[in-house]
């Protein structure tokens, strides 16, 4: 897949700490007050700036979750 892609993009901090913020995992959407927005897979997209990711491609859950889940906690400054 495009994992290795995914790793190599530059994030902008201050937008993903600001996302991260009103981010629910309960519910895996964004909420804003009263209002739950969920991104379609066009808007992650856009999110990402990740232009070679296809849409009709089904993608399963990535097996390098570890070193992903390291570069957010760098990324946030969280430990």
């Amino acid at each position: 897949g495009d994992l290795s892609y995914l790793l190599d993009i530059k994030v902008d901090k201050h937008l993903f700490r600001a996302l991260a913020q009103n981010w629910n995992p309960t519910y895996s959407c964004f909420t804003f007050g009263n209002v739950d927005l969920v991104p379609t897979m066009e808007e992650y997209m856009t999110l990402l700036r990740c232009p070679k990711i296809q849409i009709d491609k089904a993608y399963s859950r990535a097996a390098i979750v570890p070193t992903f889940l390291k570069k957010l906690i760098n990324i946030t400054g969280m430990s």
